[in-house]
């Protein structure tokens, strides 16, 4: 159980972590040897630019771009294994290709890079499944994301030049989907005994320890009533044996 809930929490933080060092990694990789990965992005209504939907994902114009992308992608990524482990990496991997697919649709004719996409999908998922979900954990982890990313909202719209607004608004509409898609896997609330609609307070056993005051009562079960009464009016005898020894 302890080996089992140990790798569940490596996960949780190490996945993410991987992330964000691939990303970082690549980065590198440009800055260190001059090399210029823009032209693998998602070129919209290019044969050649469907392959930016696989590769896009990992690719940053400058470090202002990686870092604005770094903290929401840990964050996010971190939220969804944690609370939705069982999908997480089809929202992560179905995500990726539907957003980057969906990009390559509406997209301007531009090379459309970064991790943004993939950030949206996560953002809008979370939201909207703890608002379907019902379950007051992932509301508030709904609330949370709106308090952290709210703003984010305004850029699926073409209101900052050289941002690819198309990318934000496939995630977007990708993790709004992916929340309707996986409803059945929500997680129901609990509901305790006494929100059963047949429940019936004279039969509660722990009720039945307060009187009408409140005050509580303590007395034994029946059984133990009646075992105790048998022990206080039952006799004993007790029979003893005498054996002579060889020396008697």
């Amino acid at each position: 159980m302890q080996q089992e809930q140990f790798k569940y929490s490596t996960g949780v933080v190490g996945f993410p972590i991987l992330f964000v060092l691939i990303i970082w990694l690549v980065f590198w990789f440009e800055v260190r040897f001059g090399f210029r990965f823009n032209a693998f992005g998602i070129y919209p209504g290019s044969l050649v630019g469907l392959r930016g939907v696989i590769f896009s994902p990992f690719i940053h114009s400058s470090m202002e771009h990686l870092y604005h992308n770094t903290i929401p992608l840990f964050v996010l990524s971190m939220a969804l294994f944690y609370f939705y482990r069982q999908i997480a990496w089809k929202v992560i991997l179905y995500g990726i290709l539907l957003s980057g697919f969906l990009t390559w649709c509406i997209g301007r004719p531009a090379n459309h890079i970064g991790a943004s996409g993939l950030i949206y999908v996560l953002m809008s998922f979370i939201l909207f499944k703890g608002i379907i979900a019902k379950h007051f954990r992932l509301i508030a982890l709904s609330l949370l994301v709106v308090f952290l990313y709210g703003s984010m909202i305004w850029y699926v719209f073409p209101i900052k030049e050289n941002m690819s607004w198309e990318g934000h608004l496939s995630g977007l509409i990708t993790g709004l989907l992916f929340a309707f898609l996986f409803r059945k896997t929500i997680e129901k609330p609990k509901k305790y005994v006494w929100e059963q609609p047949d429940y019936n307070e004279a039969d509660d056993p722990f009720l039945k320890h307060f009187d009408e005051n409140g005050n509580f009562i303590e007395h034994l079960e029946p059984e133990l009533e009646d075992l105790k009464e048998g022990l206080v009016n039952s006799k004993v005898n007790l029979t003893y044996h005498f054996k002579p020894t060889k020396d008697n």
